[in-house]
């Protein structure tokens, strides 16, 4: 269904990358997915120089750090965005099978899918595409990961997955944007408080998440398919 907007832009990155998408064919039924986490600040203020009305999904999966939910409420204020969708847990399957709030104990896997998939899938009714903040350098089950791919009828956008850590960091540091407040305690990667501690490192970030454990991912982005857009020009994002 999307094979010709991919071959047409699939050699873009960042805000050359999105601007077509937001503002062009897509406009109205695309939604950002963001964690606010780690490294979130540089997708959003990409998207929010183009659009600050873009819709921006955020799961809150009930066990957030309480300075994830601060720094939410920060950049949100900061780049002006006007249409963030915090997205909750359906409450009757709270109760129904994590009634203790003690599942991610137990079966990590099932905790993700009610707290996370399914209030995702949920939220994304209604649009044919969806812009997340992958990238290559977090290697596992990113390393392979496409700017744009087809999933599940919709068409994926992963703008910055060519991106490196220096990048990343050199976006930051340009536009004089906030890091979140857990990397300074040593967090490399953030999801939800009872399943991340704080480590990683520049070349495996996301060490912290799960940490003792096999889990790699959460379950809403799916294993990529082998990438054919696998190299892109040096360029200057800003």
């Amino acid at each position: 269904m999307y094979e010709a907007v991919i071959a047409e832009l699939d050699h873009l990155d960042g805000p050359d990358l999105l601007a077509p998408l937001v503002t062009g064919r897509l406009c109205g039924n695309i939604a950002l997915i963001s964690s606010f986490g780690a490294e979130s600040a540089v997708l959003l203020h990409m998207a929010a120089s183009i659009d600050r009305s873009l819709p921006v999904i955020t799961l809150d999966t009930g066990k957030l750090f309480a300075e994830a939910i601060a720094y939410r409420a920060q950049l949100t204020a900061l780049l002006g965005l006007t249409d963030v969708r915090v997205v909750r847990p359906d409450a009757d399957a709270l109760r129904a099978l994590d009634a203790a709030g003690s599942l991610h104990r137990r079966d990590p896997d099932r905790c993700c899918h009610i707290r996370k998939v399914l209030p995702l899938e949920e939220a994304l009714s209604g649009f044919k595409a969806w812009i997340s903040g992958r990238k290559r350098y977090h290697g596992g089950l990113r390393t392979d990961v496409s700017t744009l791919e087809e999933d599940d009828g919709r068409l994926k956008a992963d703008p910055l997955a060519r991106f490196t850590h220096l990048e990343i960091e050199a976006y930051l540091d340009h536009h004089r944007l906030p890091r979140h407040p857990l990397i300074e305690k040593g967090y490399f990667s953030i999801g939800c408080a009872p399943c991340t501690v704080a480590g990683g490192s520049t070349d495996n970030p996301r060490a912290g998440r799960w940490s003792g454990l096999s889990k790699m991912e959460c379950g809403i982005h799916r294993s990529p398919a082998p990438s054919c857009n696998s190299a892109r020009p040096a360029s200057d994002f800003r």
